[in-house]
């Protein structure tokens, strides 16, 4: 194995529009264009460096609340600030000595960490 492409989040139908506010505009993700058979389907792909988040349509949607991406910053804090601003509320956890991190849920209640790596 080699690297980690991308992650897949489900969302309901017709819940592109929230999540691009969430994912462009307050985490500064970028939309990045769908393959045309892919398009048909709704959803929504955005990239940051080398993340992607491919958020799909779920018929049956559930919200992901224990399983998570976890995605590396570089500057927790600022993000941390963002994302309250917007009015999500991030979840701080110390659990794991040395790592700074926290956890927010997009507009759909899908839960994602954010941690920033030790200094030093």
């Amino acid at each position: 194995m080699l690297a980690i492409d991308h992650v897949q989040l489900a969302i309901p139908a017709g819940g592109e529009e929230v999540c691009r506010r969430f994912y462009i505009e307050v985490l500064g993700m970028s939309e990045i264009p769908k393959p045309a058979i892919l398009a048909a389907r709704g959803g929504l792909w955005v990239q940051s460096g080398a993340v992607q988040i491919h958020l799909g349509v779920e018929a049956d949607f559930r919200p992901a609340r224990k399983a998570h991406p976890a995605i590396v910053v570089a500057n927790l804090d600022a993000l941390a600030t963002r994302v309250s601003d917007a009015g999500h509320a991030p979840t701080w956890d110390g659990s794991i000595p040395g790592l700074r991190r926290f956890f927010v849920s997009d507009p759909h209640g899908n839960r994602i960490e954010f941690m920033e790596p030790p200094h030093g």
